[in-house]
């Protein structure tokens, strides 16, 4: 008898990094759909391999639903439930899994076109392998922000046919070695002849067609329906067989309208003997019988988009003769005739097709022959054999990376400073967060400033979703009291300025401060972990956004397009939206199209604060609406601005404050700010991220060792247990004043930085350029 120890022994000996632990994350039985089963027989097959590892699910459950799940389901995620995301992440960290299986599906997870799951990526510390059941050829703009995300997030990204490989590669532009194809896995039973079967189940003789599944219009059921007259011409003993339940969703929304219609159908034709409706989600078992007895299984899908079918390969793989419309599943299957394919719709063909296959025993038998032997490889014990394959692999990788990183540290590299939030949180009170501070104590006599408080809300945003540390609740609350407290609805615009008396400075701020609160509150629509207070910031972004096509400042409309990117999967494909994002995106690349020169390639003709945001806009716009010049304006512009901000030495020298105001001339070294440190490592991440270039990592990476000595001085500027950061660096010497501006400044860059370092770890970026190819399908939709 084998032993759990002796077990993980031969587990490491079958596959290389082989996998102790590993979390399933998906849909699970008994809650009825394709992706639960799906999910569940992956499961089962994987933990009983011969070498198998534990194996868990997260069961994603639908909104007002709640089922009675297996011991195999670990954890419950209520879809529409972002916190439960959070848990989720937590949850599969503490339990050390190597690697999560996830099961992508369009509609499974909660949010704009399925954007909670990415809070889980975002917090995982183990690679993600990711399969893909529907991979669109023409998605609209929410959807392929979403799944590119995914992508972006996985270390594998699995499909079921060679179709979904092509798209990837060339509508997703995912390189192919981040793909591999493992065809939906079937039942590992023995071939049976049709007629021992019938006998079982009380058919007789009785010519037999099965088409089985959750029954929705999408599955050209009618159409079969209406082929059955011709092939009772000659079979007369024919019967059609519909085994499924009614969808759930159609069913909520409309009852069994549906397959009230389908039985009214077979009444008007007189066909009602020959058709038969049996209402039940069967168990693996009895669908095995009820295939193994049919004679020809027919699927009759109207949509050619489809890139897999369960309830196809189970009876491709038990060795029924098929007969299907040519959807992309379907036209690999039974491609080199191993199977029949009609044209959608047609009635007439599907019934010739089938009648003639009845009466033809042998091409019929020949045809299910030849689907069972070519469906060996397909079973689910090889299926999980592969999978654990592809999760060895990317678990090998992992742990490779992390040794290399291990020596690395260990040879003398700074090490990345733990998040401490001790400073930051001394330097706010209930109204918000205090302007300066003399050394690290705040300074009351300057007040507040809503740059600062909406600062302060990204960093909030920014931790909930690194998932590190999280700031009280009562502070959160405090900035969002402060933005909405900011907004003017006379003027329609935000103030910036208050006293400590908590009296405004003004009717109205400057145009960056007003661009930075809209920053701030699309962040907090995307990223918020209160549903309410989500909805307040999409509400109050939709209201101040319109002012700023009236603005004439270019980091004002850098800071809205930074806004936007994030507001854009909350309200994906608004016009609105859309039409904002060009007309700033359209007015910087304009700028730089006027100002630049063959030595000077930047927006304006001085340098001056907050500098790379500004293409740090223009390339997360260019990523989010498919626009190559955008990226590549962005991308220029930062390459030209990374030269002048490294010192001879090498180390990072951001644009000193003497610089403002001087034109066209290279940057002084003081005074520097952890501003433009910040960022520079947000800007050199986006253009990783669209080029696929890790050399804009190290770049991130050097930018931030400014804090912790890296810089002209070779001093640090951090205190890493209280996670305060001085004001900046004049010629000599530090600003050992501790204000808002740089302490946050600081933990922005140590998020940012840490979650490139937990994504480097895991391996899980995908090499993704925006290309036109991948981009025009996008454009169609705006």
């Amino acid at each position: 008898m084998m032993t759990p120890c002796n077990r993980l022994a031969d587990a490491s000996r079958a596959y290389p990094g082989t996998p102790r632990r590993v979390a399933f994350v998906g849909n699970s039985l008994p809650r009825r759909c394709g992706i639960a089963t799906f999910t569940t027989d992956l499961q089962s097959a994987v933990a009983g391999l011969g070498a198998a590892p534990e194996t868990i699910v997260i069961a994603m459950t639908d909104e007002g639903h709640a089922y009675d799940y297996p011991a195999s389901v670990g954890m419950v995620v209520r879809e529409q439930e972002l916190q439960d995301y959070e848990s989720a992440a937590w949850f599969l960290n503490a339990g050390r899994y190597d690697v999560v299986s996830l099961q992508h599906e369009f509609g499974i997870f909660g949010g704009r076109d399925g954007a909670h799951v990415l809070t889980m990526l975002a917090r995982l510390t183990m690679p993600v392998v990711t399969t893909l059941h529907t991979v669109l050829a023409d998605p609209n703009e929410g959807q392929f922000r979403v799944l590119r995300e995914i992508v972006d997030a996985s270390a594998r990204v699995i499909v079921m046919a060679e179709k979904g490989r092509e798209l990837l590669q060339t509508i997703w532009n995912v390189p192919p070695d981040r793909i591999q194809v493992i065809p939906h896995g079937i039942p590992d039973s023995a071939f049976e002849e049709s007629a021992d079967s019938k006998r079982d189940r009380g058919f007789g003789d009785r010519a037999v067609i099965l088409t089985f599944g959750l029954i929705s219009p999408n599955k050209g059921i009618e159409v079969m329906i209406d082929a059955m007259p011709e092939i009772l011409r000659s079979r007369p003993d024919a019967v059609y067989i519909v085994l499924g339940a009614t969808h759930p969703n159609l069913v909520r929304r409309e009852g069994e309208a549906y397959r009230t219609r389908l039985k009214e159908r077979t009444r008007q034709l007189g066909i009602e003997d020959h058709v038969l409706f049996l209402d039940q989600f069967v168990d693996q078992q009895t669908l095995v019988g009820f295939i193994s007895m049919c004679d020809v299984y027919v699927t009759p899908y109207f949509n050619e988009a489809q890139m897999t079918s369960g309830t196809l390969a189970y009876s491709f793989g038990i060795g029924r003769a098929v007969v299907s419309t040519p959807y992309w599943h379907a036209v690999e299957l039974l491609d080199q005739g191993r199977g029949i394919l009609v044209p959608f719709g047609d009635s007439g063909a599907t019934g010739r097709e089938i009648a003639a296959l009845l009466a033809d025993d042998e091409r019929r038998q020949r045809l299910g022959r030849q689907a069972y032997a070519y469906s060996r490889s397909m079973t689910w014990p090889s299926t999980a054999e592969r999978y654990m394959r592809e999760f060895g692999r990317v678990v090998e990788r992992h742990d490779g990376q992390m040794h290399r990183r291990s020596a690395s540290s260990g040879a003398g590299s700074k090490a990345v400073p733990r998040i401490r939030l001790t400073h930051f949180e001394s330097m706010c009170d209930d109204t918000g967060l205090i302007q300066h501070a003399i050394g690290s104590v705040p300074d009351r006599r300057h007040g507040y400033c809503l740059d600062d408080n909406a600062r302060a809300l990204l960093l909030h945003c920014a931790l909930e979703t690194l998932g590190e540390e999280h700031l009280p609740e009562s502070m959160a609350a405090s900035f969002t009291a402060f933005i909405q407290h900011a907004w003017n609805p006379q003027t329609r615009r935000f103030r910036n300025f208050m006293g400590f008396d908590r009296r405004w400075c003004e009717d109205f701020g400057s145009e960056d401060s007003h661009g930075r609160a809209l920053w701030a509150l699309g962040d907090c629509a995307r990223s918020g972990r209160r549903t309410a207070r989500r909805d307040w910031a999409a509400a109050l972004f939709a209201e101040a956004a319109p002012s700023v096509e009236g603005f004439s400042s270019p980091r004002a409309w850098a800071f809205t397009l930074l806004g936007l990117e994030a507001f854009g999967f909350v309200d994906a494909g608004g016009a609105r939206t859309s039409e904002l994002q060009h007309e700033l995106a359209g007015r910087l690349v304009a700028l730089l199209e006027a100002v630049e020169t063959p030595d000077w390639v930047w927006f304006e003709d001085c340098l001056a604060y907050d500098n790379a945001r500004l293409s740090q806009a223009l390339i997360v716009t260019g990523v989010s609406t498919g626009q190559d010049r955008y990226v590549a304006a962005g991308v220029r512009s930062l390459r030209w601005l990374m030269k002048w901000q490294t010192s001879p030495s090498g180390v990072f020298r951001p644009v000193g404050s003497d610089s403002f105001g001087h034109s066209r001339r290279p940057p002084r070294a003081f005074d520097q700010q952890p501003l433009e440190a910040t960022a520079t490592i947000a800007a050199c991440a986006a253009a990783s991220r669209a080029e696929g270039d890790a050399r804009w990592d190290d770049q991130a990476q050097r930018a931030f060792a400014w804090f912790l000595g890296g810089n002209d001085l070779a001093i640090s500027l951090i205190d890493p247990e209280a996670g305060s950061c001085c004001d900046g660096l004049h010629p000599g010497r530090a600003n050992q004043n501790r204000g808002a501006e740089s302490v946050v400044s600081y933990l922005l860059a140590l998020t940012q930085i840490r979650g490139l370092e937990r994504a480097a770890s895991r391996t899980r970026r995908v090499e993704m350029s925006p290309t036109a190819a991948a981009r025009g399908r996008i454009e169609s939709h705006q």
